[in-house]
């Protein structure tokens, strides 16, 4: 089964600059159907809206968290089943573990490269 790359993928960040690379990043990488959100309060009403098959959330904004984003999506059974790839500067091993138990489907620790985003995409989603 071949990866859809028009699946619905919502970037969270609160800063543009970085949402704007994760979008450079995934475009690069063939995918086109990419929204995004500056805070989880926004992305949350935007998981609401419409159907996304991956989230890519920053770890730290203001005021609904990346990791408070993440428990609000997996404790849904409207949206448990939306994968989600956390990134963040901290690579803290109890952050790791907190958002493991809150069903986190991959990390990333900033700075990062396109190989790394393709690695982690493709542990989720399969070869492309």
């Amino acid at each position: 089964m071949s990866v859809d790359k028009n699946m619905p993928i919502l970037i969270v960040d609160d800063f543009k600059m970085m949402r704007r690379v994760v979008r450079n990043l995934l475009t690069q990488l063939g995918f086109a159907n990419l929204d995004e959100a500056a805070d989880g309060g926004e992305a949350l009403q935007k998981i609401k809206a419409k159907s996304y098959r991956l989230v890519v959330s920053d770890w730290n904004m203001e005021p609904m968290s990346g990791i408070e984003l993440l428990e609000k999506v997996k404790s849904s059974p409207d949206t448990k089943n939306i994968d989600f790839i956390m990134l963040t500067a901290e690579g803290k091993t109890d952050n790791i573990i907190k958002a493991k138990q809150l069903g986190v489907n991959s990390y990333i620790v900033k700075p990062f490269t396109a190989k790394v985003l393709k690695e982690k995409l493709v542990a989720l989603i399969g070869p492309f």
